[in-house]
């Protein structure tokens, strides 16, 4: 990708888009977690027990904030997913207004929130119940309200049929292509307490077997809270068996420290990478580093391919697969065969490599995110053109970017070639 080509971006033309993007339909209603009355036949159930660093939300039907909460908390919720017959695969169908229709929407049907001793209780019953002694950990990445965290990752258990009990841990993510900074900060906020989330989860009689799934800057907080439990315990939990790094939005170089840290006895781990990932290109740009971002490396071209392999490290390099994500940072969750192949796979505590997915299994498409960064007007130079498919943006950042468009004559003069690259990314060229 040509990323910083020396284009300029006029005082006109980006102000144009501001007003366009400003402009633009709204998105995803709010308060899709208030619950509805019931079900209909033929649709899916995924219970799900949540762990958040986020601040509770005043809105009932939010639950919960992209801010930064006192403590640790607690929740059960139910989502109901409409049958298969008018759904495909890898989607998540959020409801155009509320409540949601059950019969062709994602709906909630339970959302509690719990004290730590109700969250251990349910965890009992729900194996108990379901015979699962399997977790699953899903991380997510950067951009994610709580209801798209919990939304996606229901579709990703029903979707990939994994015999596993589910356990979302979101941090406080504001849900804003403009919010790269703040989200970053708030992986290390809650490091601390995904540590002890994985902790107690191994030390619990009720699990036999931890697999963690990350995504994009989700990886981050994964990687240091595994880091910080070999430091502090001498090695990572023996349940903690795989853990699968999706299109990490990692330095390469810290990525190297953190699988030292966690020393040999570490648990397995599968590394999705894709060379043509445009918002780790962008990250790349943003942090100033002169190497790859972890998710975006070339795993058959040296040192990587030698580090992979002394490290044992497995790939699945999605770089030939073809994306409807025009930022190509997800393509793990939305291909029918991929999500079934990797819920197989985890299922029977395997690693996922290219040499188990043939082309043909490689057609994926996006779940989440993108890369950006915030806090000077350059910043969200960078951001605004990414961030015109973001409706969540316009919604949160609204008066912000009208302030920024009238401010702009001290700034806009100056070549910005950061401005035009994530443009011509989305439009492919």
């Amino acid at each position: 990708m040509g990323v910083g080509s020396g284009w300029r971006a006029p005082r006109a033309g980006l102000a144009l888009a501001l007003a366009a993007w400003l402009g633009a339909c709204a998105g995803t209603p709010r308060g899709v977690l208030a619950p509805v009355a019931a079900t209909v036949p033929g649709a899916s159930r995924v219970d799900i027990l949540v762990a958040t660093t986020r601040k509770e939300a005043a809105t009932a039907g939010e639950m919960y904030s992209g801010e930064r909460g006192p403590a640790l908390a607690y929740a059960d919720i139910t989502v109901s997913i409409p049958p298969d017959a008018v759904r495909a695969p890898g989607t998540v169908q959020w409801p155009r207004s509320l409540p949601g229709d059950p019969a062709t929407d994602f709906v909630t049907l339970r959302a509690d929130t719990l004290d730590r001793m109700e969250a251990t209780s349910r965890l009992r019953r729900q194996t108990a119940r379901s015979g699962r002694r399997q977790v699953l950990v899903f991380v997510h990445g950067f951009n994610n309200r709580f209801e798209d965290a919990v939304y996606r990752f229901a579709q990703i258990v029903h979707d990939t049929r994994a015999e596993v009990v589910p356990v979302l841990f979101t941090w406080p993510s504001r849900g804003s292509v403009l919010a790269y900074g703040y989200d970053r900060e708030s992986t290390n906020y809650s490091r601390n307490a995904l540590e002890g989330v994985l902790r107690r989860l191994a030390r619990n009689p009720e699990v036999d077997e931890i697999t963690v799934l990350a995504h994009s800057m989700g990886n981050w907080l994964v990687l240091e809270s595994l880091r910080q439990m070999a430091i502090r315990d001498g090695r990572v939990a023996g349940k903690i068996r795989n853990v699968v790094l999706a299109a990490p939005d990692v330095d390469v170089d810290l990525a190297r420290e953190a699988f030292r840290d966690m020393g040999p006895g570490r648990p397995k781990l599968s590394l999705f990478v894709s060379q043509d990932d445009n918002a780790l290109a962008v990250s790349r740009l943003v942090w100033g580093s002169g190497g790859a971002r972890l998710g975006a490396i070339d795993p058959g071209a040296e040192p990587y391919r030698s580090e992979l392999a002394r490290e044992n490290i497995a790939v699945l390099n999605l770089t030939d697969a073809k994306s409807d994500d025009a930022l190509n940072h997800g393509k793990f969750a939305g291909s029918p065969q991929l999500v079934a192949l990797l819920g197989r796979r985890l299922a029977q505590g395997q690693t996922v490599t290219d040499s188990r997915v043939g082309l043909g299994d490689r057609i994926v498409q996006m779940t989440a995110g993108a890369a950006a960064t915030v806090g000077t007007a350059a910043g969200l130079a960078v951001s605004a053109p990414v961030a015109v498919i973001d409706a969540q943006s316009r919604e949160t950042y609204g008066e912000h970017l009208r302030n920024l468009g009238q401010g702009l004559g001290d700034t806009a003069g100056a070549t910005v070639d950061l401005a035009t690259a994530p443009a011509r990314a989305l439009s492919g060229r």
